[in-house]
């Protein structure tokens, strides 16, 4: 877990490349999450993203 810690501070204090990978992480569980009957849902993914990007900057220990 020190990777994604390292990743999550990273990404607080700016550093896109380390977002990315944190998303990146996260990819297969945000588009589970993006399934509406069966069929991949491309706003609701994208908006997940955006809430996941407000919450790494939101994020405090």
């Amino acid at each position: 877990m020190v990777e994604f810690e390292g990743l999550l501070e990273l990404a607080k204090m700016g550093d896109k490349e380390a977002l990315m990978k944190l998303i990146e992480m996260y990819r297969p569980l945000l588009i589970n999450y993006s399934m509406i009957c069966g069929r991949f849902d491309e706003d609701l993914y994208y908006e997940q993203v955006h809430t996941m990007i407000r919450c790494v900057y939101k994020f405090t220990k």
